[in-house]
């Protein structure tokens, strides 16, 4: 898993106020949990360093779905602690806080996941708050209304929702982050607002189960501008599908309510974008991982997205080597992806974690074995893409600037997220990050494309 090692430019005025450092691993919605802090913490006058010489104390916002996250976690805990010598732990690591004091027993606290108010208090024990209330950061982030956003200006993570109902054998994301809390709708609404009329172009979706939203509050429904909203996935996307930007989902399991978006897709009020965690395709295996949502039918239902919504990419993430996984099942995994044709797909070894109901389960697979099938599953996912990807050659497609270099620009389709799928790296003028432009294709590899900006 890559670290995010990322926090706001230190300023130069307010130099007398306390100072706070940040290292950020793991996913997006534990990026946005650093948000909410460093946002809280620069209301009660703290400014930000981006090295550790320059902090007063460290905050390391850890991982720990799998063990080499939490190794990482590990790593730079014992960094932090080295170069600067204060540091305070939160994240998904620090919902078991002895797996942490064992190894680093100086830490000054730990807390679990999207626990704000603990850090924020265990910051004012290490470094009392200024008095200064305002603190004047970096242009990009000067905007109250948004707080402060650890990802460019122009694109933002939305996460609605906290913990999940689920109990995949092989994840124990509930018990480090709680079953599902769905914010209300209103208050998400809100946020997305703000941020659009605060220049954010696009909007990332975000939680454990987006699809499931709103089953813990039985769909609450809230008055929002002169209607009712409820707090439910399909409302949800309704609303934010009229602010004006782009609206990716992310984490949506493939329940049945879900094939209504696909017409909000058809009619481009939702990107024609959908991140489904189909983890493998044999049945015996889904059962022994104890995937929900319906997962009959799932190739018929992939082609009728498709002819509501033609333009439609999918994402995916699958699992190869789970235990009890034969040849068989792989061969059935590799046969699922001939025929889904799935535009981006990600591939993971399976791995053993602690307090994992996989754990228990016979026939592991050995370790060359699983390397061996995650070579094949990426060779013909490989294939797949390229021969997506190169009849995208000749088109106009509008992509969204991240980057501007030397040589050029890169950005993304509608059909790419931010890291972890595919570029376009484009030429052209006169371009700024953030810009929406019309780029004529005009070449493509396995991930990526190229090509020219309109006139």
């Amino acid at each position: 898993m890559t670290a995010k090692k990322k926090s706001p430019s230190k300023p130069e005025s307010a130099a007398s106020s306390p100072t706070v450092g940040l290292v950020s691993l793991g996913c997006p919605k534990a990026l946005v949990d650093s948000e909410r802090i460093l946002t809280q913490l620069r209301a009660e006058g703290y400014q930000f360093s981006p090295d550790y010489d320059g902090a007063d104390v460290v905050i390391v916002n850890t991982c720990g779905f799998l063990d080499s996250a939490k190794e990482e976690s590990l790593n730079a805990i014992g960094e932090a602690l080295a170069e600067n010598g204060k540091v305070i732990v939160t994240g998904c690591m620090g919902a078991k806080p002895e797996d942490i004091t064992k190894i680093h027993p100086k830490v000054l606290s730990v807390t679990g996941p999207h626990q704000y108010e603990a850090v924020v208090s265990a910051v004012h024990d290490a470094v009392p708050p200024s008095q200064n209330k305002f603190i004047d950061l970096v242009p990009q982030q000067k905007d109250d209304s948004i707080g402060i956003k650890l990802t460019p200006r122009h694109y933002a993570y939305l996460k609605i929702s906290e913990g999940c109902n689920n109990r995949c054998s092989f994840c124990i994301i509930p018990s480090l982050r709680g079953d599902l809390a769905s914010r209300p709708v209103i208050q998400v609404l809100a946020e997305a607002e703000r941020l659009v009329k605060g220049g954010v172009k696009e909007l990332l979706v975000i939680s454990q189960d987006t699809s499931a939203y709103g089953v813990d509050t039985k769909y609450r429904p809230y008055p929002w501008k002169n209607r009712t909203v409820r707090t439910r996935f399909i409302d949800l996307c309704r609303e934010l599908g009229e602010l004006g930007a782009w609206v990716r989902l992310h984490y949506v399991y493939p329940y049945p309510h879900v094939d209504e978006v696909f017409e909000l897709m058809n009619a481009g009020k939702v990107l024609p974008y959908i991140d489904i965690p189909f983890q493998h395709a044999a049945p015996a295996v889904l059962k022994n991982m104890r995937r929900p949502g319906n997962q009959e039918k799932t190739l018929e239902r992939i082609k009728d997205w498709r002819k509501i919504c033609p333009d439609l990419t999918i994402r995916s993430t699958f699992i190869v080597g789970f235990p009890g996984e034969t040849e068989e099942d792989f061969q059935t995994l590799l046969e699922w992806m001939k025929e889904a044709q799935i535009d981006r797909a990600g591939c993971f070894k399976y791995e053993a974690v602690k307090g994992a109901k996989a754990n228990e389960l016979a026939g592991a697979v050995p370790e060359e074995i699983k390397e061996e099938r995650f070579h094949r599953f990426m060779t013909l996912q490989q294939d797949i893409s390229a021969k997506k990807l190169k009849k995208k050659i000749g088109k106009t497609l509008p992509v969204i600037i991240d980057e501007m270099g030397s040589g050029g620009y890169t950005g993304r389709t509608q059909g790419d997220a931010p890291e972890i799928d595919g570029c376009v790296y484009v030429t052209g003028s006169g371009l700024k990050q953030g810009d929406i432009v019309n780029v004529k294709i005009t070449s493509a590899d396995e991930y990526d494309l190229f090509g020219e900006a309109a006139a």
